[in-house]
C-alpha cells in the first residue's frame, strides 16, 4: 500500500513539473487565482534576505547579499587619483557589474551577459543621483589628490531582482567601507599607508586614521512584475521569463522617491498599479533598512 502510494505521488509531481515545463505561464497563473505564488509566498511578499559584511578581507569595504536565491558580492577598492580641473575638491565612483557564467544557464562562456551593462547604469544612476554618497567627502588635497572608489559587483545566482539585490550590496559595501590612511611623501605625492606604517609616519597623515565614509542616506529598491490585474513583488527568475511587465521602485530611507524604471512592456492605463508598486516598496524598505541595521550591529560586535 505504501509503495503504490509512493509511486502515485511521484507520478503525480511528475506530471505537475511536465506540466509546468509546457505551459509555465498557465502554470503560473494557476496559483495567482489563489493569490499565492508556486514557492508559496504571498504575491506582496519579497524572499528571505540576508546581508553579511567584510566578506572580502583584501576589499576595503565588502558584502554578500542574498533575496531567495539570487546572490551578489559587493567589493570596493579605494585609489588615490588627480581629480579633474571641473571638480577639483571630488572624487570619484566606478561602477562595474559582473554576471559569470556560473551565475545563470543563460548566461555563455565568452559572451557578456545582456544584463550585465544594464544593471551597471542603473546602479550608477541611481547611487549618484540619490545623494547618498558626496563625492566631496573623497577628497584628499583640494585640485591634488582623491579617492577612487571602485565597487565591482559579482553576480553568483542570477535568480531574478538582480537589481535588487545588487543595490542592496552596494549599499551594503558603502556601509561597511573604512577609507585607509594617507600621507604625503617626500615628492609631496599622496600615499595610502599600511596600518604598521601608520605610527612610524615623518609627516603627519592627511587623514590620521581609518575612517567611515559618511552616507548621506541610503536606498533600497523593489522589482514587480505587473501581470493582468496582479503585482508580484520580487520575482525570481522563471517569473520574469513568463512576464513581461516588469517594474522597479527606488526609495530612499526617508521613502523619498529615487527613482521608477519599467523597461518594455505595455504602457499602463492607470495610475493605482504604480503607486500600488510605490506602497510594496516603503514596507521593503522598512525591512531592507533594518537587515542593514542587523548586519553593521553584528560587525560592530565582532
Amino acid at each position: 500500500m505504501s509503495s503504490t502510494n509512493t509511486s502515485s505521488d511521484l507520478s503525480s509531481e511528475m506530471e505537475v513539473d511536465a506540466f509546468r515545463r509546457l505551459f509555465p505561464l498557465r502554470f503560473h497563473e494557476r496559483h495567482l487565482l489563489e493569490s499565492i505564488r508556486p514557492d508559496a509566498r504571498p504575491l506582496g511578499k519579497a524572499r528571505d534576505t540576508s546581508l553579511a559584511l567584510g566578506a572580502v578581507a583584501s576589499a576595503h569595504g565588502s558584502a554578500l547579499a542574498k533575496i531567495g536565491c539570487t546572490t551578489m558580492l559587493a567589493a570596493i577598492k579605494m585609489e588615490v587619483m588627480t581629480p579633474t580641473t571641473e571638480s577639483p575638491d571630488e572624487g570619484c565612483i566606478v561602477i562595474d557589474f559582473h554576471m559569470p557564467p556560473i551565475c545563470s544557464p543563460i548566461v555563455r562562456p565568452g559572451r557578456p551577459a545582456e544584463a550585465a551593462p544594464v544593471v551597471s547604469k542603473q546602479l550608477s544612476d541611481t547611487i549618484l543621483s540619490s545623494g547618498m554618497i558626496d563625492l566631496k567627502e573623497l577628497s584628499l588635497v583640494s585640485g591634488k589628490a582623491a579617492w577612487m572608489a571602485y565597487l565591482d559587483i559579482y553576480c553568483l545566482d542570477a535568480d531574478g531582482a538582480l537589481f535588487d539585490a545588487a543595490l542592496l550590496s552596494a549599499v551594503a559595501a558603502f556601509s561597511h567601507l573604512e577609507i585607509p590612511v594617507v600621507s604625503l611623501n617626500e615628492d609631496g605625492r599622496v600615499v595610502v599607508v599600511s596600518e604598521e606604517d601608520a605610527g612610524k609616519l615623518e609627516k603627519e597623515a592627511v587623514n590620521k586614521e581609518k575612517r567611515k565614509l559618511k552616507l548621506s542616506t541610503v536606498s533600497f529598491s523593489l522589482t514587480c512584475i505587473l501581470h493582468k490585474n496582479y503585482i508580484l513583488a520580487d520575482p525570481t527568475a522563471e517569473e520574469e521569463s513568463i512576464m513581461e511587465t516588469l517594474m522597479t521602485v527606488v526609495l530612499d530611507s526617508s521613502f523619498q522617491l529615487v527613482s521608477l524604471y519599467k523597461p518594455g512592456g505595455p504602457v499602463l492605463a492607470c495610475t493605482s498599479a504604480i503607486q500600488d508598486c510605490v506602497a510594496l516598496t516603503r514596507q521593503r524598505v522598512k525591512e531592507l533598512q533594518k537587515i542593514l541595521n542587523e548586519a553593521i550591529s553584528d560587525m560592530e560586535v565582532d
